[in-house]
């Protein structure tokens, strides 16, 4: 809000100068010439606030600013000084004088420090001293000049004239050094700034094109020349700036149509929470993980303009929207170690730092979503497991008993079997059930669905082989939970009895079942050799730890060597 303030004060100062100092000459009704004056000289401080409130942390725009404000007070004093002549006194002078300081900053650091407010390098930096003092001579050689009566000795006349013309002709000279570096910038500029360094050469040839006019005019040229040199002058740097906005997107500013009213706006770069909503869009397609990553970087290469895009997960996979032509830009790591975010060179300038921010803060929730749709890939990979172990074990066992069980039927009937085939078949018929009721407890135990989470727990562990202690929290053994609730936490105590037995060698075992305020939480400790959890895996735990984050719940695993192995899970329940 201060930057909005500030630039808008400074646009009043140069906008007001302008026009009043403009009227103040010419009084009114003011001649066509001294409109169109106006306008041309009002681009500056309209230009200057747009970017300095749009990029208030690029220097360019307040460069800008400061430059329409030294015009403005320019043509106050002038206009004061052909009103009131001397008069005006030191006020008109002074105005008068800001004339110069315009000049030095238009003619010398507007295409000098195009387009972000910096130098291009370091070499640059002893031609913008001497254009500072040239600019600086000049201005007091005019101050020096404005209240000296014409009958005051040559040699103070002389001194004054010789500060003002050395500073003029040496801000000319800088003008045209510039004017040669800005060509050869343009000349070695990647293509996609290309467009712009050529309009800013445009600019400036014609702003030293318009001084040169106007020293002829005022050597007694043609009222044309003098038309020409105002023009150019005035109007052919902030006139290249504002096509580069306009037609190259100058420091990321566009115009353009937004909603669906004709609706001038500047600036049309989404914000984080609109590549967000068209990216929540985008999941809600359920895209395949590569894909995902494909459209994410694709967002973020819209976002900032850039010519490609990159998004790199943590175990190596990365995908690229663009063309890669380069190496990364931009590299920011993206939220828990998932990974990082790439970017390469903008198509339009260069990347900064408020272009970090935002690519930071898109960060944040890109890495939710890379999350959220890894561990949903992760639940659709174990369901898909889960059914394919269900399919074989119905093939390779309780089908080739029934299709056993069948064949012996057939041949008893045809062979008319005694009463001891079909005792064999009756048995084997037994067998069978057996089978696929301890298939259908694999899948969801009937002790689980009759009597409760804490009844199959305890049906579970009973049969272990080693000591183990079930206890269940206050009024748990009579609660009932949905399916799923109940489901996720038997399934995760079994594979955790069945480590502790498999992997870690206990010889007692303790599983606690608890209700904590709105969490029902399991506890499975066992005295195993234990391991460190930061270097192995957690073998079937990863994917009930999946389902039970699916639910909104944790799994925490907390072991070392030697000391056994304690194993948390929790979810979120109703009140």
């Amino acid at each position: 809000m201060g930057s909005r303030l500030i630039a808008g004060f400074l646009a009043a100062i140069a906008a007001g100068g302008v026009v009043a100092g403009a009227l103040l000459e010419s009084g009114l009704p003011a001649p066509l010439s001294q409109w169109a004056f106006i306008v041309v000289a009002l681009l500056c401080p309209a230009l200057g606030w747009l970017l300095a409130v749009r990029r208030p942390r690029i220097p360019y725009g307040w460069l800008l600013l400061a430059t329409a404000v030294c015009l403005g007070l320019g043509a106050l004093g002038a206009g004061l000084w052909v009103r009131a002549g001397a008069a005006a006194g030191f006020a008109g002078v002074i105005g008068a004088a800001m004339y110069a300081v315009y000049y030095g900053l238009n003619s010398i650091f507007v295409p000098l420090l195009f387009p972000e407010g910096r130098l291009p390098s370091g070499r640059w930096r002893p031609v913008a001293w001497i254009g500072a003092a040239a600019t600086v001579t000049h201005a007091t050689g005019i101050t020096l000049l404005g209240p000296l009566p014409l009958g005051e000795p040559p040699p103070r006349m002389a001194v004054a004239g010789a500060m003002a013309g050395l500073g003029q002709l040496t801000a000319w000279l800088v003008a045209v050094i510039v004017l040669v570096g800005v060509v050869v910038r343009w000349r070695r500029s990647r293509p996609s700034e290309r467009g712009q360094y050529a309009w800013m050469v445009a600019g400036a040839t014609a702003n030293l094109a318009g001084f040169v006019a106007l020293v002829v005019f005022l050597f007694g040229g043609h009222t044309s020349w003098g038309v020409a040199g105002l023009t150019g002058s005035l109007g052919a740097l902030p006139a290249a700036v504002a096509v580069t906005v306009l037609r190259h997107q100058l420091l990321d500013i566009r115009i353009g149509i937004r909603g669906s009213r004709l609706l001038m706006v500047f600036d049309v770069r989404p914000t984080v929470g609109e590549v967000l909503s068209r990216f929540g869009s985008v999941l809600d397609d359920s895209p395949e993980p590569v894909e995902l990553l494909g459209r994410l970087a694709a967002a973020v290469r819209a976002a900032l303009n850039t010519t490609w895009a990159a998004v790199r997960l943590a175990d190596g996979t990365r995908v690229v929207a663009g063309s890669e032509d380069g190496p990364a830009a931009l590299v920011v790591p993206v939220r828990g170690g998932l990974g990082r975010l790439e970017c390469g060179p903008r198509a339009y300038g260069e990347l900064t730092a408020e272009d970090r921010r935002f690519l930071e803060a898109l960060a944040v929730p890109a890495g939710l979503a890379i999350q959220s749709e890894g561990l949903a890939a992760r639940l659709v990979n174990a369901q898909e497991a889960e059914r394919r172990r269900i399919e074989r074990n119905i093939h390779d066992g309780v089908q080739q008993q029934l299709v056993a069980l069948i064949a012996g039927l057939e041949l008893a009937r045809v062979t008319g079997g005694g009463p001891r085939m079909l005792a064999e078949l009756r048995e084997q018929a037994r067998q069978t059930l057996a089978d696929l009721r301890e298939l259908a407890a694999g899948i969801h135990p009937s002790s689980l669905g009759q009597g409760g989470l804490v009844n199959a727990v305890e049906e579970r562990c009973a049969r272990l082989p080693v000591p183990t202690k079930v206890s269940a929290g206050e009024g748990l053994r009579a609660a009932r939970f949905t399916d799923e609730v109940e489901g996720a936490m038997y399934f995760t105590v079994s594979e955790a009895v069945a480590n502790a037995l498999k992997h870690a060698a206990a010889t007692r075992l303790e599983v606690r079942l608890a209700r904590e305020g709105n969490r029902l939480v399991a506890t499975v400790a066992d005295d195993g050799r234990g391991f460190d959890p930061a270097t192995t895996a957690r073998r079937g735990l990863a994917p009930l730890s999946d389902r039970l984050h699916a639910l909104g719940g944790r799994l925490e695993v907390v072991s070392e060597k030697g000391k056994g192995t304690r194993m948390m899970a929790w979810v979120p329940v109703d009140g």
